[in-house]
């Protein structure tokens, strides 16, 4: 199976040389164990901490695992045992802190990351891999944003239904290695191990079925604002539950919550939050969507263009080992910018469209948010699933996703 190279791999080797612990992150099946068993098959052994006997070695005595498990050394799943973290520390000060030793895997943030915290800090670093990007499948990995300088164009050999059928399958490794596994069922086998494997351990879920249908009715609001009370009501739960499981979600990378956007802005703006899924692929699977026309044609077809121009970019800044500085911004007229991205001490605005038919009206909300936020806002894009590239006003460029 062939390797496919990261944008993240320079960035985990840089930590591997100053930090004695790295700690990778990110949802299941995104390939956080390939990337490092690739990057440090030479110099580092293997352990994986998911077998139950090897848990059970670990949990029942830490420091003889520790000592037969010597250190370069990859462990990976160490959510399974996390009581093996003030052990790792113990060994890190005893060697002087010396960078590269302990190189750590798990998907579980909201378990893994306080005990780690607790432990290693100012040990470890963390660094978080989500699904492929569609500049990582295009073997363009380090390809810079439009925005930037030595942007280059990307490649323009998308079929329009193409780039829908792409959207289906998303952007987990095994899916994009193997090109003809039926999707549908990747997707569906995908959920339910996340339900039955991942959440079951989690006292926030009770109710797995319950649990399930909660997942449906939050992805057909994807890309909207996210009214918590009414989705409760709509499922027959309290509130208090839907933001715990909301909780669930984000932390182990299922979801993301994009945030408005309303510094220094002397008008009324919405300062609810939208929610989006981590995968496009995800998304379409949970709607029940299985063809490319009726993901581009049907209702959800903004929300799914939009998750995945949202997520294309979020990944890629993953992949830099940047924390992503992303937002919408709304006011309460419902004049909106469907992304902010603040990079560098400025701000690009972002107008996403599912037509492929450049038109000046789709810039009017890029120009209101350069006029509020005058001096602030760089000029901004126009995203669309078609190969036009054109100047629309001299506040926006419109650009092909595939340019992204």
């Amino acid at each position: 199976m062939a390797y496919i190279d990261r944008s993240l791999e320079p960035v985990v080797r840089k930590a591997a040389r100053e930090f004695p612990a790295v700690v990778l992150t990110g949802p299941r099946q995104s390939g956080k164990t390939t990337l490092l068993r690739h990057l440090f098959r030479e110099t580092h052994r293997y352990v994986s901490l998911e077998p139950p006997d090897v848990r059970a070695a670990a949990t029942g005595d830490p420091r003889s695992f520790l000592e037969m498990n010597q250190p370069p050394v990859i462990y990976d799943e160490v959510h399974c045992a996390p009581g093996l973290m003030p052990f790792i520390k113990e060994r890190i000060d005893k060697c002087g802190g010396k960078a590269g030793q302990y190189l750590l895997t798990g998907y579980r943030n909201l378990l893994l990351s306080e005990k780690i915290t607790e432990s290693l800090g100012g040990r470890a670093t963390f660094l978080r891999l989500l699904p492929l990007s569609y500049r990582e499948i295009a073997k363009t990995p380090h390809a810079n944003f439009p925005w930037e300088k030595g942007a280059r164009a990307g490649r323009h050999n998308y079929i329009f239904r193409d780039l829908w059928e792409s959207f289906l399958k998303g952007g987990y490794p095994e899916i994009a290695e193997n090109p003809k596994r039926d999707v549908a069922r990747w997707h569906a086998s995908y959920v339910q191990a996340y339900l039955d494997r991942d959440l079951r351990s989690l006292r926030q879920i009770g109710d797995l079925t319950q649990f399930h249908m909660f997942l449906r009715a939050l992805a057909a609001r994807s890309a909207q604002l996210l009214n918590i009370t009414d989705l409760a009501r709509d499922l027959g739960l309290a509130v208090n539950t839907v933001k715990a499981w909301i909780s669930v979600l984000e932390a182990s990378c299922q979801i993301f919550i994009l945030r408005p956007y309303f510094r220094n802005v002397g008008k009324r703006l919405v300062k609810t939050s939208k929610v989006y899924f981590a995968d496009v692929g995800t998304l379409c699977y949970l709607v029940g969507l299985k063809d490319a026309d009726h993901a581009m044609s049907g209702p959800m077809g903004g929300a799914i263009f939009e998750t995945a121009v949202i997520g294309e970019i979020m990944r890629r800044l993953s992949g830099r080992g940047e924390r992503p500085h992303l937002y919408f911004w709304r006011t309460s007229t419902g004049v909106e910018v469907d992304l902010i991205v603040e990079t560098a001490g400025k701000l690009i605005p972002i107008e996403i469209k599912t037509s492929a038919t450049p038109d000046r009206s789709m810039a009017r909300n890029i120009v209101a948010f350069r006029k509020d936020l005058y001096g602030q806002a760089e000029k901004g894009f126009v995203i669309h699933p078609g190969d036009v590239t054109i100047p629309l006003v001299p506040d926006a460029v419109v650009l092909p996703f595939a340019d992204l």
